[in-house]
């Protein structure tokens, strides 16, 4: 049941003409390549060229785009990657997996008619383990990129947790434990909200992930929460700082506290020191930009209780001290009936529930019509 649901989301009429969904396969190397780190590909996402010639990156959602002359294309990864969601030109997007244990080349466009056409890759899953790299592409003989496409002038940015990376999203058995394979950021609702306003969006996520205590954390807190982990490119990697300059949203969604708040033994002032002292951190980066503070909606309603209480009490404080952008809203608390994704986490169909009602409040918010 559970593999033909995962074919069903993921592979999504990946039979059309001039696409393929095969999963990593090493193969001889022909035709134009193009690395990396040529100027027309565009990044969106925290992506580091600390080893030269490749792309390092592994929160959920980071994208490559860019536009090729030609039949066919290919795209080349570090070993073990893990999996993206392409889409070409205009075609339903499909996923592609680097699980391959040497040097992988995946076809991701075959028998294309002549002329040109646009790549988009989405990195789907949390790669702190994976360590994933794109390497580049792979051309028709003779072929090469052109202009990529104008990436849209709205930015949002989501800081979150395992909800917003899209933590079993294409399981339907809350059973399930955490697997690559039904952990998806592109069917999340980031990416949903994202798509239908238009914008471009990064995701600084990690599943467990708390603002001041990682899930099931001690009372004290975690040293290697949220605000630790921020300033960096990569997750877990302080070698790189983050240049906040390379992307400035015009809006900032944070998803913080289902764990922070969701087992026994947490300190709620705790939370609310810390949280407030995170919403300064973003605050001084994005100087600009409208913060919406989100609860989700996965707590129980005692600890969501708290949670609303302490983040409306933030957003008053900081309003009245002369920050008028900064803003609440609440997800509906998900029941069961648009079923369970893995570990009792949001179902796709909870995900495009969550989409809705975040795109209906941000709608007038932005004026992004």
């Amino acid at each position: 049941m559970k593999r033909k649901i995962r074919y069903t989301l993921c592979t999504m009429l990946c039979a059309c003409f001039g696409l393929s969904s095969s999963f990593a396969v090493t193969i001889p190397v022909k035709g134009s390549v193009v690395k990396a780190s040529d100027k027309r590909i565009q990044y969106v996402g925290r992506v580091s060229f600390a080893k030269p010639d490749v792309a390092s990156f592994n929160f959920p959602g980071t994208q490559i785009i860019a536009a090729f002359e030609g039949t066919s294309l290919k795209m080349m990864a570090r070993p073990e990657s893990g999996y993206f969601m392409v889409q070409i030109d205009n075609a339903e997007p499909f996923k592609v997996g680097f699980n391959a244990k040497r040097d992988s080349v995946v076809t991701v466009a075959t028998a294309l008619p002549a002329g040109i056409h646009s790549f988009k890759a989405m990195y789907a899953i949390e790669g702190l383990f994976r360590h994933p790299e794109f390497h580049g592409l792979i051309l028709d003989e003779g072929c090469s990129l052109v202009e990529a496409p104008a990436l849209p002038e709205r930015k949002i940015e989501f800081i979150g947790n395992s909800i917003t990376c899209g933590y079993g999203v294409e399981s339907i058995t809350k059973e399930d434990p955490f697997e690559d394979e039904t952990e998806n950021h592109f069917y999340t609702y980031a990416t949903l909200t994202a798509k239908a306003l238009g914008a471009q969006h990064t995701a600084i996520a990690r599943s467990g992930i708390g603002v001041y205590r990682n899930y099931d954390g001690p009372k004290a807190g975690n040293k290697e929460n949220m605000p630790w982990q921020y300033e960096y490119t990569l997750f877990n990697d302080h070698s790189e700082r983050w240049d906040f300059s390379r992307y400035q949203p015009q809006l900032v969604c944070i998803n913080l506290g289902t764990n922070d708040l969701s087992t026994p033994n947490f300190d709620i002032k705790l939370y609310e020191k810390a949280y407030r002292a995170f919403l300064k951190t973003v605050r001084g980066h994005y100087p600009n930009a409208k913060i919406v503070l989100v609860t989700g909606p996965m707590l129980g309603e005692k600890e969501s209780s708290q949670q609303r209480k302490v983040l409306d009490g933030i957003r008053k404080d900081f309003n009245e001290s002369g920050d008028k952008e900064i803003y609440r809203f609440d997800f509906t608390f998900q029941t069961g009936d648009l079923m369970y994704g893995a570990s009792w986490h949001p179902s796709f169909w909870q995900h495009q529930k969550m989409a809705g009602e975040l795109i209906a409040f941000l709608r007038p918010l932005m004026g992004w019509f």
